[in-house]
Order: structure tokens, then sequence, then C-alpha cells
């Protein structure tokens, strides 16, 4: 599969949860690459793990934007935080794609994320992604 992300933006997933779910495992976090045949870039993978704190969330945050990564996927970062702590995570995902980063994200919350959002992407039937009207991104594209 393949998916451009705008440089500089967050973009949301939406879709049934088992379909986001499903794109998300499908990403490889190896082959991100600039097109038309550009080199590798970094990609970090974001994801929640049962017991970790707000401040360890942020951290990771922090580490994916410190670190360089190209590429941020963000899978379910905020499962479990309260509607407060849901976001001060997204603002800080604002932050490293206001780096340079394009991140994509899947939230329990998509409504959520999208307030942080520059443009969205749908999970199709077939298990492909179409941009949502209004919300898609803008003309500077990372592949991977």
């Amino acid at each position: 599969m393949a998916l451009r992300l705008a440089v500089g933006e967050v973009t949301v997933l939406l879709g049934p949860a088992p379909a986001r779910r499903d794109v998300m495992a499908r990403l490889d976090d190896g082959t991100g690459r600039v097109p038309d045949g550009g080199g590798a870039v970094r990609v970090a993978r974001l994801a929640a793990h049962p017991g970790t704190d707000l401040d360890g969330r942020l951290a990771a945050v922090r580490s994916a934007g410190e670190t360089g990564a190209s590429i941020v996927l963000v899978d379910r970062l905020t499962d479990g935080l309260d509607a407060g702590g849901r976001r001060v995570v997204l603002a800080a995902l604002r932050r490293i794609a206001g780096g340079g980063a394009a991140v994509l994200v899947d939230d329990a919350d998509p409504v959520a994320a999208l307030a942080v959002a520059d443009g969205a992407v749908r999970t199709t039937a077939d298990g492909g992604l179409d941009p949502v009207p209004g919300l898609d991104g803008g003309l500077d594209y990372l592949a991977s």
C-alpha cells in the first residue's frame, strides 16, 4: 500500500476502527521514502502501552521530534487518557508536524484528533484510502 503524507502536517485516519487498525498494521516502518526514487527517511511509530502515563507518552513524542523522524505514525497513542490528557498529546503531535514531520494519526477519538489535523484520509471498503474533501492536505509529500 502506498500512502502519501503531507510534510509538516497532521493527517488523521478515518473510518471503522478495524479498518484503521489494519491500515496502520500494513504500514512498514522501514520503507518511508521520498517519492520519485528518493532515499529512505526516518520513520517513528508511537503507540500507547499499558501503564504508560501522560509524561511517558509526551516523552515518546518529543523523542520522535528530536531524532529527526520525517514520518511519524501515531497508533492510538492517546488510548486510556482522559480528555485533557488526549488534548495535550495531540497538541504535541501538532508541534512535531510544525517541525517538518509528516504525521499520520489513528486515534480512538478521531474527532479529537481532527482538532489538530491539517488533513484526513478515510479507509475504503477494499482496504484503500481516499482523501477527505476539504481536509486533503498540501502539495509537498513524503511517500510511505
